[in-house]
C-alpha cells in the first residue's frame, strides 16, 4: 500500500466539502472530519477552499497541483468527499452471495443482481435443494460448505473463487436497487479506495409499530450522508450486507473465520490500519429484509452486542463506550450539581488553555471556545448513548431516580435528549413516546449483550471509558503506574 499512497487523484475528480467541515481564519484551518480534528491549510489552499464552499454539495474538479495536493489531503481526513458522476456498465465485478436456507429470500437477491457473474456459497443448510435449485434457476455457480461456518468463511469462499477485479458481497436478504453499481463504481478511481458500501433500508414492512421503526432506524442503515468510514469517525464500520471490494486490496485481508459476529467491523479496520479507504454512498441503496418479530428484532440486536468482547481483543482500546475529555467531565459535573457559574468558569480556563496550545495556528480564541462548547455536547451526548447502551443498568437506575434525584435528572436528560432531537429530525411514522421506548428497548438489547460478552471473556474493556486527560496529568500518570 506505500506505493498506492503516492497515487494522485484521477483528471476530473470532483470533491465536495463535508457538511460536519467548518473553515476558519479565511481558510486557513479546518475542524472536522474523521476522527475528528484541526487541520492547518496552506496559503495557496484559500482559494480553492472558497471555490469549493461556493460550490456547495455539487463539489469542484481542481486538476491544478494544488487542487489535487489540496483533494487528497482532504479526503484523506475525511473533511471532503468523492461527488463522482455514475457510470453505467457493464462491470468488471462478481456478485458473492453467502446464503443459510431461505431459498425465497436468494431468489430476490438474485432477481435483483441478473445479468452478473453470481457465486452462491451455501453455508452447510440442512437441506441443499432450495439453494441449489435458485442459483441453477438464475445461472449462479454454487459452492456448498459441509458444515456451517458462518457468513465469514462463506464470503471468503466466494472471493477466493472470484476472477474479477472487484468483488459484491450481497447477503441473500439484501436486493441492490437498479443502477447501484453505476453509483459505487467510480469511487474506485481513487486508487486509494479498498471498498465502498451503499445504504441498506429495510424494504416496507406494512403498518406494524415495528416496521414503521425500522423504516426510520434500521440497524444496518447508516444515513442519508456520504462519509469516510474509519474507527472514531462519524461512521466507525459500515456492514457488510452490501460491500462492493477491490480483490487487490484484500490480499492477507480476508475476514476472520473465527468471528460469526462483528467480523464486518473487524474487516473494515483491519483495511484502515493497512491505510486503504472505506467509503460509504448512500446515493447507491439496497433494500433488506428486517426481521420485524419482536423477540426476533430484540435478539438479533443483542447478539450484535456479543461481537464487542472478541473485538475488543483483536482492537484494544477502540471499544470503549465514551471518550470524554476531563474537562468537559467538570463542566458537565458542575452543571448536573446545578451550578453552572462555576461550570462557565471551568469551559473557560479549559478554552483558555486550548488557545494556548493552538496558538501556532493562524485562529482566534472563537476557534478554542467552538472545540470546547462542541466537545462538551458531544461528550454529554455520548455519556447517554452508553447510559443507554453499555452502561444500560445505571441508565436505568437514572431514568427510575430521576424524580428525586438531580444528578439522576442530568444523566436521563443526557440519555432521552439525543433520542428527541433524532425524532424531531427524522419525524418518523411512530409518536415520539413509542420511539423513545423502542430506542431505549433497542440500546439496552444490544448492551446486554455487550455485558454478556464482557463476562463470558472476562474482561471489562468494551464497557470501560477512555478519559482524555491533560497532557501533563496523563504523563504523571504514566510515570506512577511505570
Amino acid at each position: 500500500m506505500s506505493a498506492r499512497r503516492s497515487l494522485a487523484l484521477p483528471d476530473g475528480f470532483r470533491i465536495a466539502l463535508d457538511r460536519g467541515t467548518s473553515l476558519w481564519s479565511g481558510g486557513r484551518v479546518a475542524t472536522g472530519g474523521s476522527p475528528w480534528k484541526v487541520v492547518r491549510l496552506g496559503e495557496a489552499a484559500r482559494p480553492h477552499l472558497a471555490a469549493l464552499r461556493r460550490a456547495g454539495a455539487r463539489g469542484v474538479a481542481d486538476d491544478s497541483p494544488v487542487g489535487r495536493a489540496l483533494a487528497r489531503r482532504l479526503i484523506d481526513h475525511g473533511l471532503a468527499h468523492p461527488v463522482p458522476a455514475p457510470r453505467p456498465g457493464p462491470h468488471d465485478v462478481t456478485v458473492v452471495i453467502p446464503a443459510y436456507d431461505r431459498a425465497d429470500e436468494l431468489e430476490r437477491s438474485l432477481a435483483a443482481v441478473k445479468g452478473m457473474p453470481v457465486i452462491v456459497v451455501d453455508d452447510g443448510s440442512p437441506d441443499p435443494g432450495p439453494l441449489r435449485r435458485a442459483a441453477t434457476a438464475h445461472g449462479a455457480l454454487i459452492v456448498r460448505h459441509p458444515r456451517n461456518r458462518g457468513p465469514a468463511a462463506a464470503r471468503n469462499t466466494g472471493l477466493r473463487l472470484a476472477e474479477t477485479p472487484f468483488v459484491a458481497f450481497v447477503d441473500s436478504d439484501c436486493r441492490p436497487e437498479d443502477g447501484w453499481l453505476d453509483v459505487l463504481m467510480p469511487h474506485f478511481d481513487d486508487p486509494r479506495v479498498a471498498a465502498v458500501a451503499p445504504r441498506v433500508v429495510p424494504s416496507p414492512g406494512g403498518d406494524r409499530l415495528l416496521a414503521r421503526y425500522e423504516a426510520a432506524r434500521s440497524a444496518l442503515d447508516m444515513g442519508a450522508r456520504p462519509a469516510l468510514v474509519r474507527p472514531g469517525g462519524r461512521l466507525g464500520f459500515v456492514p457488510t450486507a452490501t460491500l462492493l471490494v477491490r480483490v487487490a486490496a484484500l490480499e492477507g485481508v480476508p475476514f476472520d473465520e473465527r468471528l460469526r459476529l462483528g467480523e464486518d467491523v473487524d474487516f473494515v479496520w483491519r483495511l484502515g490500519d493497512l491505510g486503504w479507504n472505506v467509503r460509504y454512498e448512500p446515493a447507491a441503496r439496497v433494500a433488506h429484509t428486517p426481521r420485524l418479530r419482536p423477540v426476533d428484532w430484540a435478539r438479533r440486536r443483542h447478539q450484535y452486542g456479543t461481537s464487542a468482547a472478541d473485538l475488543a481483543v483483536r482492537h484494544p482500546g477502540r471499544l470503549a463506550p465514551a471518550r470524554p475529555s476531563a474537562w468537559n467531565l467538570a463542566v458537565l459535573a458542575l452543571l448536573a450539581r446545578g451550578r453552572p457559574v462555576p461550570a462557565a468558569a471551568c469551559a473557560g480556563i479549559a478554552a483558555g488553555l486550548l488557545a494556548r496550545r493552538l496558538a501556532r495556528l493562524p485562529a482566534d480564541w472563537s476557534l478554542a471556545a467552538a472545540i470546547v462548547g462542541k466537545g462538551t455536547v458531544a461528550d454529554a451526548a455520548a455519556l447517554g448513548h452508553a447510559l443507554r447502551r453499555e452502561w444500560w443498568p445505571a441508565g436505568l437506575l437514572a431514568l427510575a431516580a430521576s424524580p428525586r434525584s438531580r444528578l439522576a435528572r442530568a444523566a436521563a436528560l443526557a440519555m432521552i435528549a439525543p433520542i428527541a432531537l433524532e425524532w424531531a429530525r427524522c419525524r418518523p411514522a411512530v409518536d415520539p413516546v413509542r420511539y423513545t421506548v423502542l430506542r431505549l428497548v433497542e440500546d439496552v438489547a444490544y448492551g446486554s449483550g455487550v455485558t454478556a460478552a464482557s463476562a463470558r471473556a472476562r474482561t471489562a474493556a468494551p464497557l470501560l471509558p477512555d478519559v482524555r486527560f491533560p497532557d501533563r496529568l496523563r504523563r504523571w500518570a504514566q510515570r506512577l503506574s511505570g
